[in-house]
């Protein structure tokens, strides 16, 4: 089969009437081009241009050829006009995946103001605890808490937090709030575990167990008891003053977001611009984390 670009190369000096022109267009040297031309000839085994001095002439199957050979210098031009555009355009399809506790806080500002920027992307999000398998379920991009485990993924981190310990201040205006994790066991507590510089931990039983936080942090605004909310899940409570941070000394352990993808070539733009644009716009939504 013959080489397409060197058939397009043959296409040039056709309408350049000569070597050194067609080199020119072409930006390469004028021996290069005869060399393509000459291995052209030989792999089809047919003269295409006659030469000599001052001229060239098409041969009756150089003719017939170079009909093929515009075709294929249109097609590769085509080809080329399509990348140049993808890379420069952000349009396509993106999907996400987060879990629930970010949908609200992170994740839906987030798409909102990408969208607003780059209307022509459409974006699928899927909200699950889940850990997606990426390649099976086709997510371009999904938002992970902890540390990764699968070393396929490429990761880019965009915030770090600590878990807070919060109760409603009318629930500690009824009791004598805590100030070690031994005091917690007189308290109703809400599933939480504590560590910090000092280590300590305690074993209980819930009053309430819930797996969803936006859920906990309704019972913990009720006055249900104590518990522990990542600052991204409605941090407005407590910056508003309906939920107050408990023994504030004691630490919970470090927590990072991350974005992942797979592999780091030929990332899609959409993709590398969204990851991008989270990863500057995350910290501007919470400019002052407890870490």
């Amino acid at each position: 089969m013959s080489d397409l670009n060197s058939l397009i190369i043959f296409a040039h000096v056709v309408d350049a009437n000569g070597f050194s022109k067609a080199a020119r267009r072409l930006k390469m040297p004028t021996s290069t081009v005869s060399r393509r031309i000459a291995e052209l000839e030989q792999a089809l085994g047919v003269r295409l241009i006659e030469r000599s001095t001052r001229s060239l002439r098409l041969t009756d199957v150089g003719s017939e050829v170079l009909e093929y050979a515009h075709r294929g210098a249109e097609i590769s031009e085509a080809i080329e006009n399509i990348a140049s555009n993808h890379l420069s355009k952000v349009s396509g399809n993106l999907r996400l995946a987060a879990p629930p506790s970010i949908s609200d806080s992170l994740l839906a500002p987030i798409v909102v103001a990408y969208q607003k920027q780059f209307p022509e992307v459409h974006i699928q999000v899927f909200i699950t605890e889940r850990i997606v398998d990426q390649i099976a379920e086709g997510v371009d991009l999904a938002f992970r808490v902890g540390e990764l485990e699968d070393s396929s993924l490429v990761a880019r981190r965009i915030l770090t937090y600590r878990h807070q310990l919060v109760a409603s201040p009318e629930y500690l205006q009824k009791t004598k709030p805590p100030r070690t994790p031994q005091e917690l066991l007189a308290h109703r507590l809400l599933a939480f575990h504590a560590n910090g510089k000092d280590k300590a931990s305690i074993t209980f039983k819930p009053y309430l167990a819930i797996n969803e936080y936006d859920g906990l942090a309704t019972a913990l605004l009720a006055g249900t008891g104590i518990g522990d909310l990542p600052p991204i899940v409605q941090p407005e409570l407590l910056r508003s003053g309906r939920l107050v941070e408990v023994m504030p000394k004691w630490r919970f352990t470090i927590f990072h977001l991350s974005l992942c993808h797979l592999g780091n070539r030929f990332v899609p733009r959409p993709v590398r611009v969204f990851k991008d644009f989270a990863a500057k716009m995350a910290p501007a939504l919470f400019p002052s984390l407890p870490a």
